[in-house]
């Protein structure tokens, strides 16, 4: 009479235990038998030698420690992989998954040259360009010395820290380029800031999860040397699981605590059909703390007024999560900057992108996020006491908040339109104003953590929580219409906060939409775990299409 439900407890048991264990896994995961992998082992505290002799008697090889964020990377057999997940102390293990990399008008239209007239250049700030590398270019240099801006120089993953791709050099220049080269035309938004370089991708634009994480470890042991205040990451991998397991975000989120802003690329997905391009953002754009950018289209005027979203930039809320992305847009559709001396596949490959001596022209939101790193090192310029968070709130808040309700583009190659709507999850917070955040002197103590949307599937309706820990709604200065402005609210939403519905049921997330509110809301992702979609993703001829030609 005692042993059936001994017995039953001992079935529970251990089905929990499967559970416990299964739930430790990536979906992503290959466990074929035989096979080694490639694998991110995230620990519930800092992994000890213990840690790493049980992976060894598993087969396993320790590759990287990442005790900066209680991880391990390592090459396992696959075979092995659930006997590890089977340690109480490992809370999670990944693939060490591919990552690729994601302005004659470019200043002016955000109001970055305002600033250089009243003395604002980021002097004596450091950004970390987490990228392809950058090359030597009189446009990175201190035009009063001739010496290099880019005072650090350490790759991962890759045998060199010169930018054979160009990718990253064109993204360096984006923020903080001198325009030396064109008489001053094409100008980056801070050019006087210092670059710490760290190369993660290869010739072609790609590279590994454990190359990113380790440039970011290296980014926070150098921020004092170098006063390291922004990392830059114009780069991103498809969502594979929450934010709170996915240790690249987990990276991301380290370095902000240290004190680092970090911005990162929304991804160019803007256009997926199965979707109208929502739920698209990439990872780690897909963490609520860092700043993730949009792209906009200066249509190539110096004047804001008719700037407009660009089709490609991909949309909210993240997957799995729902967090509402992006935080911000900034100019990213056909942006000129140097690629640098010396030969780059990006010039070979495209040279009709070619302008005039070293510049170059690409889109995408790769090109986008510099432009908010450079505003951040003006902001941190001006006021070395902000704290990322009070950096995110401030542009958030300045950031303008006119647009049309509606807009169509057409692609340049195909012919095909595109219309966007300038919702909350296309332009977030809205459109950057340098000028307008640097004039702004409220301050926040709270976390500037980016809000949650919530899909009821009774009425198909959308709202925004927020909790009462961050910084929006804490008071009148970071109430929630003063962040996200009632413009981008749209089809039924009376209210921008609270138990008023983001989206009406007749709107892209409502009870008529066949595609978006499945692919957001559904238990299972849109896309497979092939699918790679950084900025200047290679295995999207789309997505590379986007970067390499913008759109209309």
């Amino acid at each position: 009479m005692l042993q059936r439900p001994v017995r039953l407890s001992m079935v529970a048991l251990m089905a929990g235990m499967m559970f416990a264990q299964s739930s430790k896994i990536a979906p992503d995961l290959a466990q074929d038998q035989g096979s080694d992998v490639e694998v991110i082992v995230q620990y519930r505290r800092t992994p000890t030698d213990e840690h790493h002799r049980f992976v060894r008697q598993h087969g396993g090889v320790l590759r990287t420690t990442m005790d900066f964020m209680r991880a391990a990377h390592y090459s396992v057999p696959a075979n092995a992989i659930k006997s590890l997940a089977a340690d109480p102390d490992v809370a999670y293990i990944s693939p060490n998954r591919q990552v690729s990399g994601m302005l004659d008008v470019t200043a002016p239209s955000v109001n970055a040259t305002i600033a250089r007239q009243y003395g604002w250049t980021g002097k004596g700030i450091g950004i970390a360009i987490i990228d392809s590398g950058i090359s030597d270019d009189p446009d990175l240099r201190d035009p009063s010395t001739g010496n290099s801006r880019v005072v650090y120089n350490q790759s991962f993953g890759v045998t060199t820290t010169v930018d054979v791709y160009g990718h990253g050099t064109h993204v360096s220049a984006i923020a903080g380029g001198n325009g030396s080269s064109s008489k001053g035309k094409y100008t980056g938004v801070a050019p006087s800031v210092t670059f710490v370089n760290l190369k993660v991708l290869n010739d072609q634009g790609a590279g590994l999860d454990s190359n990113v994480i380790a440039a970011i470890q290296t980014a926070i042991s150098l921020k004092d040397k170098y006063n390291i205040r922004v990392i830059n990451l114009s780069l991103g991998r498809a969502v594979y699981e929450s934010y709170t397991k996915d240790p690249l975000c987990q990276a991301a989120e380290a370095a902000w605590r240290a004190g680092i802003v970090v911005v990162a690329a929304a991804g160019n997905n803007g256009r997926n059909p199965l979707t109208s391009g929502y739920a698209t953002i990439t990872a780690p754009g897909n963490d609520p703390y860092v700043i993730t950018v949009g792209a906009m289209k200066t249509m190539g005027t110096p004047t804001r007024s008719d700037d407009l979203i660009a089709s490609y930039s991909s949309k909210g809320p993240t997957l799995f999560d729902h967090i509402v992305k992006p935080d911000i847009v900034a100019p990213g559709n056909r942006l000129v900057s140097t690629l640098g001396k010396g030969g780059h596949t990006l010039s070979h490959d495209y040279p009709s992108n070619d302008v005039s001596g070293n510049y170059f022209r690409l889109s995408g939101t790769s090109m986008a996020t510099p432009v908010v790193s450079g505003a951040v090192a003006l902001l941190i310029q001006q006021n070395p006491g902000l704290t990322p968070d009070q950096v995110k709130a401030r542009l958030m808040k300045t950031a303008t908040k006119g647009f049309p309700s509606y807009s169509v583009a057409v692609d340049p190659i195909t012919g095909i339109s595109y219309t966007s709507q300038y919702d909350i999850f296309t332009i977030g917070a809205g459109y950057i104003d340098v000028w307008a955040a640097l004039n702004n002197t409220d301050s926040t103590t709270l976390p500037a953590i980016s809000p949650t949307a919530v899909h009821n599937p009774a009425d198909g309706t959308v709202t925004v929580t927020n909790g009462q820990s961050a910084a929006w709604g804490s008071s009148a200065a970071w109430g929630s219409s003063a962040v996200w402005g009632s413009s981008v609210w749209l089809s039924g939403a009376s209210a921008v906060w609270g138990s008023s519905a983001v989206w009406g049921s007749g709107a892209v997330w409502g009870s008529t939409s066949t595609s978006g509110s499945s692919a957001a809301w559904g238990s299972s992702a849109v896309w497979g775990s092939s699918a790679v979609w950084g900025s200047t993703d290679t295995t999207s001829s789309e997505s590379t299409a986007v970067t390499i030609y913008g759109e209309n």
